[in-house]
């Protein structure tokens, strides 16, 4: 374990492991193989710089940090390192998508000043620095942290302060996806974001999301209001659909025309959806390790990311949440490669995808683009040569 706290529940384990076969392209197939032993493929995903597009805030706090916050301020919580980790990461498996939503209710309360924000915002960042994320795209919920007397601006100009702060210093992209809560009056969501037109969406701001208990507010089109309003200032929308209600509430979620959907892996079981999301060019940013903690999908080697990638649906890889579901990127991209059977080179056609499904302006996709190009030009593991 780490002295920031994360622990290496998740991770591959390295001992009595068969080499990995790295497939090779060779006139537009994979069929040339090369292997890479357990440890080198986990130190080339380590190097490898990466794009992360589906991250929550809320869900990636440091136990140290959360255990000073909840000091200072007050807040009713554990008092040691162990008891604070066993609140903030959430059980292996839990029953639904509504269970694990709990292990967000602490990290909430100790998330209601500017300066907590803050300070939770640049260890994160800093912690997405340390394994090579270069470019991440961070989201959370305004609303929920503002019962100390924050307006929702307040709150994300906090975020984008530690979260801007931290990339200068660490030399990373980021970017800021604001979520209206489905469990919030639709009026209040078009407000916030009302609010935010009338000033002026604040810097690093580049989308808005919808997420929360689906199961119990299944309908997108509550919030329309918002999210088109959202979409009229220039903002991207996003929306969690299928954590609960499969594949048809993938396809469901389609009716507010979103430019990318947070998990939906079911998508998969249902050949209309699948049909829609292609012909509408709409991403998948899927996270396999957090969907199988919350019982979306059987077994980890159940998630259908080579299913959906074989079938033409444009996905990408991410963790969801740090702390949460305690796992980094570099070991969602490893577990990709030695669990789901993605080669490495689709591993790697993955990570640059996810510069072009971002939702940052074309001048910095261009710069990403070729920083990762140059790094991989080295490294012949990602083409086979």
């Amino acid at each position: 374990m780490g002295a920031d706290g994360r622990g290496p529940k998740h991770a591959t384990p390295t001992l009595h492991v068969a080499p990995v076969e790295c497939s090779a392209r060779e006139g537009g197939g994979y069929h040339r193989r090369m292997t890479l032993d357990q440890r080198t493929l986990r130190a080339l995903v380590r190097a490898m710089p990466k794009a992360e597009l589906h991250l929550h805030l809320d869900g990636s706090l440091r136990i140290d940090t959360a255990l000073e916050i909840a000091r200072t301020r007050d807040v009713d919580g554990p008092h040691t390192f162990t008891g604070m980790r066993r609140a903030l990461v959430a059980p292996d498996k839990v029953t639904d998508q509504a269970e694990l939503l709990a292990a967000f209710d602490l990290p909430i309360a100790l998330m209601q000043d500017a300066d907590a924000l803050e300070r939770i915002a640049s260890d994160m960042v800093e912690d997405k620095a340390r394994e090579n994320v270069r470019y991440a795209e961070v989201r959370w919920a305004p609303l929920l942290h503002t019962e100390k007397g924050l307006t929702g601006r307040q709150v994300v100009e906090a975020v984008w302060k530690g979260s801007a702060g931290a990339a200068r210093r660490h030399g990373i992209e980021v970017r800021l996806i604001a979520t209206l809560m489905r469990s919030h009056p639709p009026e209040r969501n078009a407000d916030f974001v009302r609010e935010l037109e009338r000033h002026g969406f604040p810097d690093g701001l580049v989308a808005v999301d919808l997420a929360g208990p689906e199961a119990r507010y299944p309908d997108p089109q509550l919030h329309r209001d918002a999210i088109e309003a959202a979409r009229t200032m220039g903002l991207h929308v996003t929306v969690h659909a299928g954590e609960w209600g499969g594949g048809a509430q993938v396809l469901r979620s389609l009716s507010i025309n979103p430019d990318r959907i947070a998990h939906g892996p079911h998508a998969i079981e249902e050949p209309a959806c699948v049909a829609a999301l292609i012909e509408r060019g709409v991403v998948l940013d899927l996270c396999p390790t957090s969907n199988t903690q919350a019982n979306i999908v059987e077994s980890f080697e159940a998630f259908p990311l080579k299913r959906l990638m074989d079938a033409g649906v444009r996905v990408t890889l991410n963790t969801d949440d740090l702390t949460v579901s305690d796992v980094t990127l570099s070991q969602e991209y490893e577990n990709a490669v030695t669990r789901l059977g993605v080669t490495v080179p689709e591993l790697w056609d993955l990570d640059l995808a996810a510069i072009e499904y971002a939702f940052c302006d074309g001048a910095t996709k261009d710069r990403l683009r070729e920083s990762f190009l140059a790094w991989g030009a080295g490294v012949p593991e990602l083409f086979g040569r």
